[in-house]
Order: structure tokens, then C-alpha cells, then sequence
């Protein structure tokens, strides 16, 4: 217990809740529940030998913890599955692109829209999904336009906007893919009844729409109204080809999840089939990262991420095996679906097989995951092979930033930043920076300020760390570059200086420079990207210096507005060239006196000698 003090760990109530691990800048590194928060701390913390490396590794950088105590298990389970979602802290299963995932989202209005959103916003609305299909997601809602007249505009309608007159029909009332709301064409409990059809067809439950349809036609049929007629016609045709492209695979009609989940390393992937009336509407994927907890605790977090905006949930969930806190669970999906909820773990028959089917599916998809990974490792050129073996790093360093400093003679001080991947420099990324907190020539506190301003920024945009950083400079702007890095958190990031005078390579922690070969193509890479990053910065110094003179010297001179100084540069290309030319050009050119004349050009020599 080195970073935490006992006594905190003392103070942790014994009440069910949530805890939160923070590192020496107060971030969050972890989040997790627990029915006993103060003996699920201080396990963390006894020595044992069945700690996980992830564990291990999070301990060494836990500085203080926090909690939130709650009413229940259920309650502990839904605010982590909440704040692991806001903050997606680093020792947490990472659930790739958790934050996006699409919904369908039905609003909360006298007449509801239907549309596809990323944000939840909680007034009433109810949502569909989440998709990871995005193409399944977009076919299924071009088929509910397709068969329910449902209205695309954004306007907010109601008895008080159609009195008012404030919005009028569009064209698709005219071509029949709307009813005219906006208008008070149709009332407002026919059009709901309506979108009562659209989630019975969300929910997969085509027959009801079917039968609905059925009916609308053959009263309108009866009514003489065979416009109406075939519009309901149509749209049986649509929900029958809809239902051709959904795979038939049970007897039996009971609507059902079913989840599977392949692992391998820290890698896994969750493949959820959704089964509505005995046919396979949709197969949803996650894949997830950090790994390293048993099966059981993995299911409990996939079936909660998945179900925690969704307002429609299955009565029947299938699953491998029982998950974890399988009794809050169940407690808390039956309280969200307002209706009893069953976990099955079946081990023969038709259920058992579809169990097998989403496995099938999670285990390609991860294969397909670890090949492409696989495929990316070969991919690494020679040089950056050698590299790695010349640094003696882990990983191949495959993105290298490297950072540089320039000034004159302390002034217009500016630092670069360039970013090599595979070997070859990538110019959208680069980086240019005033040093805005150092005053006169001091190389080291400006680079521990680039560095420290660099991968904050890195930290709170969830920016990819790069695999090697690179310091133009010896053990001195090293150390800072290092003490920056270290008071983010940061520190286990390679990184290195390589001195101008004698091309000498040095690590943290290491007085002397390293023996690499001068001709070794890991060196002469390093060489590259350095001479990149100090180009870069002299040409930005350069600009910024330029800048710095045509914006004052010509301000100085009696006789110069703005106007007059505008019309001096943009006459002529730099300032070189004002100083090359004789007063009487510059007097008639610009229509200046001769002594104001004498004076530009005056400036000019000056500042360029």
C-alpha cells in the first residue's frame, strides 16, 4: 500500500457502490463496483500472486481513490456501466467505438420523428438498438419509410403550429410518403397508431404490421378508395421482401438475444444475434480490448454497455454461460423491459445451436481482427525492425513524434513537432508552437513545455500515444522532456535524445549514450526525422521572425499607416527586395516622400544585417 495510505483505504465505507482509482494527476484511471467497497479496495493492494499483470501494472500508478456509495447492486452496477462509458478510463474493457454507437430513436412529440442518432437525450424518446451494422441499421430504416408514411421534416408539430398555419405540406405528402401532419391532414391518433406499427416492425414483430396492413387495405378496398388500396398494397410488398433477406432459422416464434463471445490475448469479440418471429433481423458485433478478466465477469459487462441505452429487451437472453451477478442483472433488465426476463444457458437442441452460430460468427471475426494485426506487424519496414532492436524496445516504433527548438538569440523562440509512421514523414500531423512561458534562451524549460503542452492535449482529445518520442537535443532537454511526460503519467513512453555533436543516442536512466553502428539503418532513420523536425521548426522560425519585423519596423516610420504598409508588401515579394531597391524607385512607386522613402529602406538593411 506505497501510494495509497492505509488510513484511506480505512475510510472506504463497507456500503454497496462505486469506486474510482485516480493516478497522480487526478484522472481516472479505473472504475468498479463493488457489494463490499472497502474489501474490494483493499484487495488491490495485499500481496498476492494470482494479480493479474493488468492489475499490477495499474496498481504502480494508483495515487488515491475515491467512491460513490449507492442503495443496491443493481444500482452499483448501472452508475459503473454509466461513468465507464463517460470516462472510458485506461484499465477499463475497452469496448471499441462504445461512445457511437447508432440507435433508432423514436422522439417523444405529438407526432413522433423516426431517424438515426449517436446521442441519447433522455425526454421520453424511445431508442432501438445499438447497431454495429450501420448497413443493417440504414436498411432497416429505409424499409420503415419505405412502408409507414412516417414525416422526414424536423419541425416540431402540434394542435398549436397546424392552427397557426406555421409549416405547409412538402413534396412528400404530394408523392404519398406522408400523411400531411403538419397540416392536421391526419390526426394525431391515427398517426401514432401508426408508429405503434413502426416498433412492432423495430422489434421485428412483422406479422402484427402484416395483419395491420392487411386490414387497412381491405377496408379501404370496401370504401372505394383504391388509391389508399394499393399504397397499403405496396407496402406488404415492401415488409415481404424486407422479410426475404432475414435468415429463417427456428420453429418457434419466442423473440430472443443470443450473445457469444471469442477471445484471444487481450483481444475478444461479442457477436449478439438478434432472433425476432424465428428468423435472424440482425447480428450485432463489439470488440473489445484489455481483457483479462473470466468469461463470467465479460458477459456481465457486454450484456450491461449493450442494454443500458436500449428501451427494447428481449424476454429470452442466450448465453455460453451464466454471467456474473446474474441476480442484479436479471433485476435490473426486468425493471428496464417492465416485464419478465429469462437467462438461458442451453446445452442441447435448437438454442444450443444458435449459441454455436454467434460463436462461429465471434470467432471469424476475431481471426479476421488478429490476421489484419498480424498483417500491420509485417508490413513494419527494415529500418524501423532495426530500430527496435537497436533501442531494445518491445514493439517496433512505427509512429515517432520528434520535437526541436529554435530561436534568435532568445527571441521569437518556437518548437516543431514532426510524426513519422513506418519510416516516412506524415505533414497533416505535424505540429508548430510558440513557447509561451519561457523568457529568453533557456532550451530546456522550453522543450519541457512543448512536451508537457503536446500530450495533455494527447491525453484529453484520446489521441494514439506514439510508440517513440523523439528529442533533438542531449540528457538535458532529455530529463525535461522525461519530467514532463513523468507529471503526466506518461513516462512509460519510450523516448530518447540524440545530441547534434557527435550523433549520440541517450535514454533515460542511462549516463551513457547507446552503442549503435553510425551505419545502422535504425540511426541513420533517427538522423532523418531529427534533421525533419529541426528543418521544420527553423523554417516556422523564420516565418514567425519575418512576421514579427514587416508587422513593426514599417509601423515606426512617420508617414506609415496601415494603408501605406499594406500597400508595401503587397508590392513587393520580401523584404530582400526592399532593401535592394534606391529611394527615388520607392518615393515614385509608392507615392511617398523621399525622406519616408529613405527611411523603409533604412529599416530594412538593418534588420536583415
Amino acid at each position: 500500500m506505497d501510494q495509497i495510505n492505509k488510513n484511506r483505504i480505512q475510510q472506504v465505507p463497507t456500503k454497496p457502490g462505486v469506486y474510482f482509482f485516480k493516478d497522480g494527476n487526478g484522472e481516472i484511471i479505473y472504475i468498479g463496483k463493488a457489494k463490499h467497497l472497502r474489501n474490494r479496495v483493499r484487495s488491490y493492494f495485499q500481496q498476492s500472486k494470482h494479480q493479474s499483470a493488468k492489475n499490477i501494472s495499474m496498481i504502480k500508478r494508483v495515487a488515491d481513490v475515491e467512491w460513490i456509495v449507492v442503495g443496491s447492486e443493481v444500482e452499483a452496477l448501472l452508475t459503473e456501466a454509466n461513468l465507464i462509458k463517460q470516462h472510458q478510463p485506461h484499465y477499463n474493457v475497452n469496448l471499441k467505438d462504445d461512445k457511437s454507437f447508432p440507435y433508432i430513436r423514436i422522439t417523444k412529440e405529438p407526432y413522433p420523428r423516426v431517424f438515426i442518432t449517436r446521442t441519447i437525450v433522455k425526454d421520453g424518446s424511445k431508442y432501438f438498438g445499438p447497431y454495429t451494422d450501420v448497413r443493417h441499421l440504414r436498411r432497416s430504416l429505409k424499409a420503415v419509410y419505405k412502408i409507414f408514411p412516417v414525416r422526414s421534416c424536423d419541425y416540431f408539430i402540434d394542435d398549436a403550429s397546424i392552427t397557426a398555419k406555421k409549416v405547409s405540406v412538402c413534396l412528400d405528402y404530394h408523392i404519398k410518403k406522408c400523411q400531411g401532419p403538419c397540416e392536421g391532414m391526419v390526426s394525431e391518433s391515427d398517426y401514432n397508431e401508426m408508429i405503434k406499427q413502426v416498433i412492432q416492425f423495430l422489434q421485428g414483430r412483422t406479422k402484427e404490421t402484416e395483419v395491420y396492413i392487411q386490414g387497412q387495405m381491405e377496408t379501404s378496398s370496401k370504401n372505394m378508395r383504391f388509391e389508399d388500396a394499393g399504397m397499403y398494397r405496396d407496402q406488404l410488398q415492401a415488409i415481404s421482401r424486407f422479410k426475404d433477406r432475414q435468415r429463417k432459422v427456428t420453429s418457434d416464434f419466442e423473440d430472443r438475444d443470443v450473445f457469444a463471445l471469442a477471445k484471444e490475448e487481450d483481444y475478444g469479440v461479442a457477436v449478439i444475434v438478434r432472433i425476432r418471429n424465428g428468423r435472424i433481423t440482425s447480428r450485432e458485433k463489439l470488440s473489445l480490448r484489455n481483457l483479462d478478466e473470466s468469461d463470467e465477469v465479460m458477459l456481465e459487462t457486454i450484456i450491461t454497455r449493450f442494454y443500458l441505452e436500449s428501451d427494447f429487451i428481449p424476454k429470452e437472453i442466450s448465453l455460453p454461460n451464466e454471467p456474473a451477478n446474474k441476480t442484479q442483472l436479471i433485476e435490473w433488465l426486468k425493471k428496464k423491459r417492465n416485464g419478465a426476463i429469462h437467462f438461458h444457458v442451453p446445452q442441447r437442441g435448437e438454442r444450443a445451436k444458435e449459441v454455436r452460430l454467434a460463436f462461429q460468427n465471434a470467432k471469424l471475426l476475431l481471426g479476421e481482427w488478429m490476421i489484419n494485426r498480424k498483417k500491420r506487424r509485417e508490413l513494419v519496414p527494415k529500418m524501423v525492425n532495426q530500430l527496435q532492436e537497436d533501442l531494445q524496445m518491445k514493439v517496433p516504433p512505427r509512429r515517432i513524434e520528434a520535437f526541436d527548438i529554435s530561436h534568435l538569440g532568445g527571441t521569437n523562440t518556437v518548437a516543431s513537432m514532426v510524426c513519422f509512421v513506418d519510416g516516412k514523414p506524415r505533414k497533416s500531423e505535424y505540429r508548430k508552437f510558440k513557447v509561451k512561458t519561457v523568457e529568453g534562451i533557456d532550451d530546456f524549460a522550453s522543450m519541457r513545455e512543448i512536451v508537457f503542452r503536446r500530450y495533455k492535449r494527447v491525453k484529453e482529445e484520446g489521441i494514439g500515444i506514439p510508440d517513440l518520442i523523439l528529442i533533438d537535443g542531449g540528457k538535458g532537454q532529455l530529463s525535461m522532456a522525461v519530467s514532463a511526460l513523468r507529471e503526466l503519467g506518461l513516462d512509460y513512453v519510450p523516448i530518447v535524445g540524440i545530441a547534434k555533436r557527435l550523433e549520440e543516442v541517450f535514454v533515460p536512466g542511462q549516463t551513457d549514450a547507446q552503442s549503435i553502428p553510425k551505419q545502422s539503418p535504425g540511426l541513420i532513420l533517427l538522423r532523418r526525422i531529427r534533421d525533419e523536425a529541426h528543418r521544420f521548426a527553423i523554417t516556422f522560425q523564420k516565418q514567425k521572425r519575418n512576421d514579427s519585423v514587416t508587422k513593426s519596423i514599417f509601423h515606426e516610420i512617420k508617414g506609415m499607416g496601415d494603408k501605406r504598409v499594406k500597400k508595401l508588401l503587397t508590392a513587393y515579394k520580401d523584404i530582400k527586395t526592399i532593401g535592394k531597391l534606391k529611394p527615388d524607385t520607392l518615393q515614385k512607386e509608392l507615392g511617398i516622400r523621399k525622406e519616408t522613402a529613405i527611411s523603409i529602406i533604412d529599416k530594412v538593411r538593418k534588420s536583415i544585417i
